[in-house]
């Protein structure tokens, strides 16, 4: 296996999840740390501490138990791809293997919406639906990028935009 392959974690999810937050797949630092968004630049947690109350500075497993209460699963669309390092745009588009989403979204009943964590994922969950297309009731909330690479916003700006997902 060439070592610029990056994988991907299991979902975090409960069956009575509303939201899925799905990015495209997890930076160097969260594989090392086997956590989704370890970064500590990225925004995701802080992004989640300001809509839904969930502590950033929490422990990891409190941190995903906090997220399955206030009905969100986190999950990304790449099991996994070739990419050196942890930008989106260095992942080699003919390495990606997707993960099965219509597997997971069948098993969430009560999902209504699927939030996208920047650009890159909404451009695989579109090529992704080409071939298998999702429940026509989802609402599809593409987000700007928590990750400290996309600067273009900053905190508050992303924060706004993201409220959408308290709708």
């Amino acid at each position: 296996m060439n070592d610029t392959r990056a994988s991907g974690f299991a979902p975090v999810w409960r069956a009575d999840a509303r939201i899925l937050i799905l990015g495209s797949l997890p930076g160097v630092a969260s594989i090392a740390a086997t956590q989704y968004y370890a970064h500590p630049r990225n925004q995701f947690w802080p992004m989640l501490q300001a809509l839904f109350a969930i502590d950033a500075a929490a422990p990891y497993a409190v941190r995903l138990e906090q997220l399955q209460a206030a009905g969100i699963a986190l999950w990304d669309l790449l099991e996994s791809a070739e990419r050196p390092g942890s930008l989106d745009s260095a992942i080699v588009a003919d390495s990606m293997q997707i993960n099965d989403l219509s597997a997971l979204v069948a098993r969430l009943p009560q999902l209504h919406t699927l939030a996208l964590n920047g650009a890159k994922a909404a451009q695989l969950l579109q090529r992704y639906q080409k071939t298998t297309p999702l429940p026509a009731h989802l609402r599809m909330l593409a987000l700007p990028s928590t990750s400290p690479a996309h600067a273009a916003l900053n905190f508050t700006q992303k924060l706004q935009q993201w409220q959408q997902l308290r709708v």
